[in-house]
């Protein structure tokens, strides 16, 4: 997968992507006009050029409130972000070139107010789906809101993922309609945020495309992985 060219499709009117990227960017838009007055904070795991959240705060009102971290694993990718962030003067915005999925790269920031996982289900087993929804327990505060994407391009793991969800105490606040294109959902936690795991690593891209290590600027930290028995097989775009 070239992630470089992928990203060419956002610019594309009337892509799926194109289309994705506007729902996204609505519903952050409807979090953060809706948050509690105060300070907030936003992580986005595996955040690619920042586009959903860089292209909110730019000009929305509460842009000084928030303090966000975005963790993308491409070096040139993770630059592109910076160099938006920082033409839109958006000071408290941090971007970390890393591996997006160990959970020590969210130090400091959890629980949040708004979890992004945008551009991640597609890319992962349905194994690692889950534990990424089960990790977003540690990662989301009690009332914090949880935004992700994934196709629904057969087989549709979107009814499955909103159940995983669920069963871990968020309420499904929106998602996006069947023959969308696209597949949005967000996700508000009632539940009590669990502490943050050391070291965990939430899951595996499994696409030729992924990154070796050695392409990243910033290594990942050392992980102990935690596995479930069973689920593994490729999720879908």
């Amino acid at each position: 997968m070239d992630w470089h060219g992928w990203h060419d499709d956002y610019d594309r009117p009337g892509s799926s992507l194109a289309r994705r990227l506007q729902a996204v960017q609505l519903q952050i838009r409807a979090v953060l006009d809706s948050a509690r007055p105060g300070p907030l904070q936003v992580i986005s795991l595996c955040a690619g050029q920042g586009r959903d959240l860089l292209g909110v705060l730019a000009d929305h009102p509460r842009r000084d409130d928030v303090r966000a971290r975005l963790v993308e694993l491409d070096a040139r990718i993770a630059a592109v972000a910076e160099t938006r962030a920082r033409a839109a003067g958006l000071d408290r915005v941090e971007i970390v070139t890393g591996d997006a999925s160990i959970t020590d790269h969210y130090r400091g920031l959890t629980p949040a107010d708004l979890v992004l996982v945008c551009g991640v289900f597609g890319n992962i087993s349905d194994e690692d789906i889950e534990q990424t929804v089960d990790t977003c327990c540690q990662l989301c505060q009690t009332g914090g809101t949880v935004i992700w994407t994934r196709g629904r391009s057969a087989p549709d793991r979107v009814p499955l993922i909103c159940g995983w969800f669920e069963e871990r105490g968020f309420d499904r606040q929106w998602l996006s309609e069947p023959d969308a294109g696209f597949g949005v959902g967000v996700h508000r936690f009632r539940a009590k945020p669990q502490p943050l795991a050391e070291g965990h690593q939430m899951f595996t891209f499994t696409r030729s495309g992924v990154l070796r290590q050695a392409d990243v600027s910033v290594a990942a930290s050392p992980a102990r992985r935690r596995r479930r028995p069973g689920r593994g097989s490729p999720a879908s775009a």
